[in-house]
């Protein structure tokens, strides 16, 4: 009896100092969660990072693909990653890449970065300009994919103070070919509770981050119609059925869509910006071409109904036909960017700790689009813009031929995604309820 009383004792001691030692441990991991963020900065700009990031963002930079063609891109964020010893899945949207960091359990919150880049011609000429002809890396994206990089050596290297899973998402398409609608289906948010973007702007100082709550971007949408009439000699116009005329017609008339049917106070933009038609001064052709831009933060289908409205009437009005296409190209609307209130306000913290109060910038709303609203509108989302712009130098709009990417800025993007990563699974306002029946095998990731 005595020795089943001290086997009994012996076990709850055991048992007592077992969990203390646990709570302890637990104590001191979240600890060192809370401290890491400070520190990802001054990491960041040491020259193992920095300079790491400069020679990944030019070589994506020398090497531009457009969407869905980011072959070689992703298969350097893929050794980049196999280096620091990041799990991934690939492929995902043909070429997009998803990597994981931490515990493989939730709470799960992603970071994402965009790979494609334009259809320009580069007009700066330095060093590692575009090899080319014709391709740019005019939007930033290059810096983008390296500073998601970034972060992801950053994460690794503190995966121990993880308290979830950090999920990179490396997206290809942005532009115009809805590459984040893609992942989506193809599993890139399972699981994942919340997600973060950040785009560079010139509009912002070195240093500095802008966001707002709320509607941030732009929904996007596009048009095209073809105005048919019959052509002939311009000496003679009486014997044709002039598209031209129709066509200026219908420009024109697409402005009252805005000045006169729009509220005020719900900002819209519908913008012609291709006019094609003809090739020779004396003769009228048989059709023109016009092609253009919806913005809006509300929904578009009765504005995409009007546009079509306005350029099929305005054409019978001239005597001509159209057909107006709302896919070119098969371009899907973009929704707009919506910031979810409590990331916001979990992003503004998080910038004010790392950077300081006066480095956060209030953002006005912009009419420009982004396919992060993807994102965004399938979880809550965050979508932010990290500055770049020196007062010694100029850094022109993306895209524009003359873009660049001051490279200063790749140090701040990589903290701010790291720690913003931190702070969220420190914090997950959004974590959801998992089914029960939540396996091992759908938390592990694979190479």
């Amino acid at each position: 009896m005595a020795n089943l009383n001290n086997l009994l004792l012996f076990t709850l001691t055991f048992q007592l100092l077992f969990s203390l030692h646990v709570s302890s441990e637990s104590s001191h991991t979240t600890g060192d969660a809370s401290q890491f963020p400070k520190k990802f900065l001054e990491l960041a700009k040491t020259p193992e990072v920095f300079d790491w990031m400069v020679r990944i963002r030019r070589k994506i930079h020398e090497n531009p693909e457009l969407g869905y063609q980011e072959f070689e891109t992703s298969k350097l964020i893929r050794s980049e990653l196999d280096i620091i010893g990041v799990k991934y899945r690939h492929p995902v949207a043909v070429t997009g890449v998803i990597g994981y960091i931490g515990t493989g359990e939730p709470p799960f919150v992603a970071l994402r970065a965009d790979m494609d880049a334009l259809t320009m011609q580069e007009g700066v000429e330095w060093e590692h300009k575009s090899k080319v002809a014709g391709k740019m890396h005019a939007c930033g994206h290059d810096g983008h994919v390296a500073m998601l990089l970034g972060a992801a050596k950053l994460l690794q290297q503190h995966r121990h103070v993880l308290q979830g899973t950090v999920v990179l998402i490396f997206q290809p398409a942005e532009e115009g070919l809805g590459g984040a609608k893609k992942m989506i289906e193809e599993g890139a948010l399972k699981h994942v509770e919340a997600i973060f973007g950040i785009h560079f702007t010139n509009r912002v100082p070195l240093g500095k981050a802008a966001s707002r709550p709320g509607s941030m971007l732009a929904g996007s949408a596009f048009f095209e119609a073809v105005i048919t009439g019959k052509g002939g000699h311009a000496a003679i116009p009486q014997h044709t059925v002039d598209p031209v005329i129709a066509a200026s017609s219908v420009v024109l008339s697409l402005q009252h869509l805005v000045s006169r049917e729009t509220d005020p106070l719900d900002s819209k933009v519908v913008t012609v910006s291709k006019v094609n038609g003809g090739d020779a001064f004396n003769v009228i052709p048989d059709s023109v071409t016009i092609g253009g831009t919806l913005r809006a933060f509300t929904s578009f289908s009765q504005l995409e109904q009007r546009v079509k409205e306005v350029i099929t009437n305005q054409a019978t009005v001239h005597r001509c036909n159209a057909s107006v296409n709302l896919r070119p190209n098969g371009k899907e609307p973009l929704p707009p960017t919506v910031n979810d209130v409590g990331l916001y306000k979990q992003f503004k913290n998080m910038v004010g700790d790392l950077l300081g109060e006066e480095s956060f910038v209030e953002a006005s709303p912009i009419m420009g689009g982004e396919d992060f609203s993807y994102f965004a509108e399938a979880i809550p989302g965050h979508f932010a813009f990290l500055g770049m712009q020196d007062e010694t130098k100029s850094y022109a709009s993306a895209h524009s031929s003359l873009y660049r990417v001051n490279e200063d800025a790749l140090p701040y993007g990589a903290a701010v995604h790291a720690s913003m990563a931190v702070q969220y699974l420190k914090d997950p306002i959004h974590q959801k309820a998992f089914m029960t029946n939540f396996e091992v095998t759908q938390r592990q990731v694979f190479h």
